[in-house]
């Protein structure tokens, strides 16, 4: 099969990883990829958001399946747009999409539906928003209501915050049309969780749990991020929470979705935060996470595309989706100063004998040499029969990559630990 992979960055490099071991894959090419993945895939240069491109190419070179993984693409519809000319995809249609593209939108499923989640009120009008600011408690959350790279969300931890979080996504336009609306949710406390989910629309087979570290610096410090690293599975997400979350979360919201004429079909999402009132959903994402993905493919031991596949034509039912008992680790490398301004352009240098994956997000070729080229670089995972032992591994593999101004966190996964204790 030729296999057509949407999207650049280090969860692409691992889907492509885990669906390069198919025998069914016979040639995979990725749009646009980057030159960290060259040996894996053949990089393609057009861009993921460009929909017309990519029809285009799926049709010059009939891709016999695609596999969208990126938010901005499945909201603007590609799934639909190859679906019209015959290409099979794993990922939603648009107006299932949505439940990731509009933050008002998932907020009001889950109330209407009775799926547990933050109480929230949403805001067209900057001064209703801000009035309503007065009447909270604080911490307190304002979300930008569309996508936002991962950073339309504010914790505001004083009045004063949340006011400068509203202004900036409503006066200002900081996230463009993105922030035209905003929820502002209570403020939840409690371990998160991240549990993505194979679903065909009927079935619901969660992957392994797993656990995000936002925040730049050590010790859950410094402004947050697109995740500086993940474990897996997480602690905290024990087969009684599991079972819980099966019954009054996950396929609620298959269910609700299908009530909706929004049938969900591919990978979805659930952030969930285990509060001391049950699990409630923060979030759903309508894509595999990043770096979520890069500790969960490597512990699947089922094939992936055949799993995909199922989950395009309806029989997920029947399909084996099985994980090992281990752990994985992921360490991701970023450009010093990220997530704010950052220099680009250094080399970067691999020592022989990892004993790790590498996925690659940030990466670029640059007069034969592959030089750094975006905020997280790329991600270092290890899998071991224990948390410690894969964290271990991951960061003596760490050790092995070298690029000027590298930053990275050093206690990736030790909260974990601190809960198996």
């Amino acid at each position: 099969m030729k296999i057509m992979v949407v999207g650049g960055g280090g969860r692409e490099h691992a889907i492509i990883k885990k669906i390069k071991q198919s025998p069914l894959a016979e040639i995979i090419y990725a749009l646009p990829g980057n030159a960290g993945m060259r040996d894996d895939a053949v990089c393609v240069d057009i861009g993921a958001k460009d929909l017309d491109g990519i029809v285009a190419f799926a049709k010059e070179k009939q891709i016999d399946y695609a596999i969208v993984a990126p938010d901005d693409p499945l909201v603007l519809g590609a799934v639909d747009r190859l679906n019209e000319i015959g290409v099979p995809c794993f990922g939603p249609r648009a107006n299932a999409a949505i439940i990731e593209g509009s933050k008002i939108f998932s907020k009001n499923l889950m109330k209407k539906y009775r799926i547990p989640t933050a109480q929230y009120e949403v805001f067209t009008e900057l001064q209703a928003a801000l009035a309503y600011l007065d009447t909270v408690s604080y911490p307190t959350v304002v979300k930008a209501d569309g996508l936002a790279l991962g950073k339309g969300v504010v914790i505001a931890e004083t009045k004063d915050e949340a006011v400068s979080a509203v202004r900036s996504m409503m006066e200002d336009h900081l996230f463009g049309d993105s922030g035209s609306r905003v929820v502002i949710e209570e403020f939840l406390t409690g371990p998160e969780v991240s549990v993505l989910a194979f679903t065909d629309g009927k079935c619901v087979i969660p992957m392994i749990s797993s656990m995000d570290h936002k925040r730049a610096l050590d010790g859950d410090k410094g402004l947050n991020t697109g995740g500086m690293g993940t474990i897996a599975p997480n602690p905290y997400y024990t087969d009684a929470i599991a079972k819980q979350c099966m019954k009054e979360i996950f396929l609620p919201t298959i269910q609700a979705m299908n009530a909706e004429g929004r049938t969900f079909q591919g990978c979805l999402y659930f952030g969930l935060m285990l509060t001391p009132n049950g699990p409630k959903v923060i979030e759903y994402n309508c894509r595999f996470g990043d770096p979520e993905t890069q500790v969960v493919l490597p512990l699947l031991k089922s094939d992936l595309l055949t799993i995909m596949m199922a989950c395009t034509n309806g029989s997920l039912a029947e399909a084996t989706v099985e994980f090992s008992d281990g752990a994985a680790c992921c360490v991701i490398m970023a450009s010093g100063g990220y997530p704010k301004s950052y220099q680009s352009g250094f080399e970067i240098t691999v020592e022989s004998g990892m004993a790790a994956e590498v996925y690659f997000a940030g990466a670029k070729e640059s007069n034969g040499q592959l030089v750094t080229a975006g905020g997280r670089v790329l991600g270092v995972t290890a899998v071991s029969k224990t948390l410690s032992g894969a964290i271990a591994n991951a960061y003596e593999n760490v050790g092995k990559i070298h690029f000027e101004k590298a930053h990275y966190r050093t206690d990736i996964g030790q909260r974990a630990l601190n809960a198996l204790k």
